[in-house]
C-alpha cells in the first residue's frame, strides 16, 4: 500500500504565502516524480507544479515565478511553497505521485485526499 498525507493548507490572505507538504509513505521502492495539481469549484483538475527524480521541474504559467516545488528524496516527501497567492488560487491542492512499489511492478499514480487552499480578504 501507499500513503500520501497532506498538510499545510489553510486560509491567506492575498499577496501572502502558505507551503504545503506531502509525505509518501508505505511501499515506495521508486519514485518517478511528485507533484500537485488544484481544482476550484466548476473547473478541471490542472496541473500546478511537478519534480521528476532526475531534477527536472515544471510548473504551469499561471504560478511561475511564484511557486516553487521542492523535494527531501530521503522523506519521500514534496512541498510547495506559494508566495504572492492571489484569489484565483484557491483549490482544493491534490498531491500527485508516480511511484513503483516493488521493482518488478511498473510505475503507478497515486493521489492525496486533497487540502484547501483560500485566499481571501
Amino acid at each position: 500500500q501507499v500513503q500520501l498525507v497532506e498538510s499545510g493548507g489553510g486560509l491567506v490572505q492575498p499577496g501572502g504565502s502558505l507551503r504545503l507538504s506531502c509525505a509518501a509513505s508505505g511501499s515506495t521502492f521508486s519514485i518517478n516524480s511528485m507533484g500537485w495539481y488544484r481544482q476550484a469549484p466548476g473547473k478541471e483538475r490542472e496541473l500546478v507544479a511537478v519534480s521528476f527524480s532526475g531534477g527536472s521541474t515544471n510548473y504551469a504559467d499561471s504560478v511561475k515565478g511564484r511557486f516553487t516545488i521542492s523535494r527531501a528524496n530521503a522523506k519521500n516527501t514534496v512541498y510547495l511553497q506559494m508566495n504572492s497567492l492571489k484569489p484565483e488560487d484557491t483549490a482544493v491542492y491534490y498531491c500527485n505521485v508516480e511511484l513503483s512499489r516493488t521493482w518488478y511492478q511498473p510505475p503507478a499514480t497515486y493521489w492525496g485526499q486533497g487540502t484547501q487552499v483560500t485566499v481571501s480578504s
